[in-house]
C-alpha cells in the first residue's frame, strides 16, 4: 500500500485496504453531497469510481460543493471531479458519465459491475430507479435524503428508510419503496424540520437554501458507511 494511505491502513489493516483498492463504487449525483462522497472515497483508496451527473459547475454551487471554485465554473461536474480524483489518487480508475439519471437512462449502467452504489441525486423517480437496479443486482446501496433547508449537521443519522421520521423526502421514499416491495434501504436523513428560506432565489423553480457544512457532513457520513461496509468494519 502506498505511503499516502498509510494513516488509513493503521486503522483498517492491509487486508481491508486491499478490499478498498479492488472495489468499484458508483456515485450518482456529484453535487453538495455526492462531491464529498467522491472526495472521501478517493482519499480512502477506493480503486475505481463511476461518477454520474450531467450538470455544470455554476457560481451558486461555490457555497457548498467541494468541486466548485471560480476556476471550475462552466466545467461539467464529472470532469471537475475526475480531475480532482486523479490529483488525489492517480491510480484510481474513473469512469465519468455526463448523464441525468432517470428511468429513461438507467439501461446505460450495468449495476452488477459495482461493489457499492451511492444515490446522491434529487429526483424521486431517479432515486427509486437506482435503488431498484441496485437491489436487483444484489449490490449494497445507500441513499441521501433531504439535505436542503437544514442548519444542524449533528442531526443527521444513518437508518433504515422504514425507521425514518420528519424528513419530507424520506416520507415519500418510504411510501414508494413499500409500493415496490423494497423491504429495506440504508439512508442518511435528518429529524430537523426544514427551514423556509427567508428570501426567494429569483428563479422560477423552488430552490432550497443550503450551507457549506450540511451537505458536506451528509456526504462524509455516506462515505464512511461505504468504506466501513466494504472493509467489513462495524
Amino acid at each position: 500500500m502506498s505511503e499516502q494511505f498509510s494513516r488509513t491502513q493503521l486503522l483498517y489493516g492491509a487486508q481491508s485496504m486491499e478490499k478498498l483498492a479492488a472495489s468499484r463504487v458508483a456515485v450518482f449525483g456529484i453535487g453538495g453531497v455526492g462531491g464529498y462522497v467522491v472526495e472521501a472515497l478517493a482519499r480512502s483508496g477506493i480503486g475505481a469510481l463511476d461518477i454520474i451527473d450531467n450538470d455544470q459547475v455554476c457560481l451558486s454551487n461555490i457555497n457548498r460543493q467541494i468541486i466548485a471554485t471560480h476556476k471550475t465554473i462552466g466545467m461539467y461536474k464529472v470532469d471537475a471531479a475526475e480531475e480532482r480524483i486523479h490529483d488525489i489518487n492517480p491510480d484510481c480508475v474513473v469512469r465519468a458519465y455526463k448523464t441525468f439519471f432517470l428511468p429513461e437512462t438507467q439501461d446505460q449502467f450495468d449495476f452488477s459491475q459495482y461493489d457499492y452504489v451511492v444515490d446522491a441525486i434529487d429526483t424521486v423517480t431517479g432515486k427509486l430507479a437506482i435503488i431498484e437496479k441496485a437491489k436487483k443486482a444484489g449490490v449494497p446501496v445507500i441513499s441521501s435524503m433531504g439535505a436542503g433547508n437544514k442548519l444542524h449537521p449533528s442531526m443527521f443519522e444513518v437508518a433504515d428508510i422504514y425507521k425514518t421520521e420528519v424528513c419530507p423526502l424520506a416520507k415519500v421514499m418510504r411510501r414508494e419503496c413499500k409500493k415496490r416491495g423494497i423491504d429495506s434501504l440504508k439512508v442518511v436523513y435528518s429529524k430537523e424540520m426544514p427551514i423556509k428560506p427567508s428570501e426567494k432565489s429569483g428563479e422560477r423553480k423552488v430552490v432550497p437554501g443550503s450551507t457549506a457544512f450540511v451537505p458536506s457532513v451528509v456526504g462524509l457520513i455516506i462515505a464512511g458507511e461505504v468504506i466501513n461496509d466494504i472493509a467489513g468494519i462495524r
